[in-house]
């Protein structure tokens, strides 16, 4: 049996339905509870992935109206899973206010699940009893390690940012839905998403190894500036393109 979008289509194309009656029952279909979960769950997975975003942006993505935007965004607003992020710093003196951008909660991260969160607590609380810090240590690097795995350590500093590319991958493959950004004479690598958040809370070493791996592959100084264990919204780490020895590589100049 046809469904009754299918039917009005069928009518539309041999003349018996008019535009009107068309439009309301595409609207009657977008509207039903089916479409709207899919829908809402789409414009969760953009704000992971892409947010800080703006309305518009995700109305583009997604082919969505302002209104229907603004339904979807209030709504994960008024559960405490979306929030409007601080807006960026003015810089010169552009006409008009800066569009809203939205991004994901604690609360809303925590609602894409947490896999087994509280046995995998115990279980490093049980592992810290039976061979210390040392013991948490040894388990987080060895994690991380299975991570990154396939990324090849940088050759010297001409592979860095490529390497930098390779790290963001496997971690994009481990669930933690990473981009990367320039900033200025360096890059950022951003962790939307840690499928671990709420174990790395309470076991930090976690966290630590990560950056002892970026250290280890990349031959170069990093830097943590954010992680959503600690309540910011993404995880983001600094790494410098140019090597503290990239001054002494210059050609001398002239006399």
């Amino acid at each position: 049996m046809k469904s009754a979008t299918e039917h009005a289509a069928d009518e539309k194309s041999a003349g018996h339905v008019p535009d009107a009656a068309l439009a309301a029952t595409r609207a009657a279909r977008d509207s039903s509870p089916q479409h709207e979960g899919q829908t809402r769950a789409a414009v969760v997975q953009l704000l992971l992935e892409q947010g800080p975003i703006t309305a518009p942006e995700i109305g583009k993505r997604l082919g969505l109206s302002a209104a229907g935007v603004r339904r979807h965004l209030d709504a994960l607003i008024d559960t405490g899973e979306a929030q409007a992020a601080a807006p960026p710093r003015r810089q010169g003196r552009g006409r008009g206010r800066p569009a809203r951008r939205f991004q994901l909660t604690a609360v809303g991260r925590a609602r894409l699940g947490h896999t087994y969160d509280d046995l995998a607590g115990a279980a490093m609380r049980h592992l810290r009893e039976l061979g210390g810090d040392a013991a948490i240590e040894d388990f987080a690097r060895r994690r991380v390690r299975s991570i990154l795995a396939g990324v090849e350590p940088a050759a010297g500093p001409d592979e860095v940012e490529a390497t930098i590319e390779d790290i963001t991958e496997a971690f994009t493959a481990a669930g933690f839905a990473a981009s990367t950004r320039r900033v200025g004479t360096g890059m950022q690598v951003c962790q939307h998403h840690c499928p671990v958040s709420h174990v790395a809370e309470q076991f930090p070493e976690l966290c630590e190894a990560e950056q002892e791996a970026f250290v280890e592959i990349l031959g170069t100084h990093v830097q943590r500036l954010a992680t959503i264990a600690n309540g910011d919204s993404f995880c983001t780490t600094h790494v410098p393109l140019l090597p503290d020895q990239a001054a002494e590589a210059r050609p001398d100049s002239d006399p």
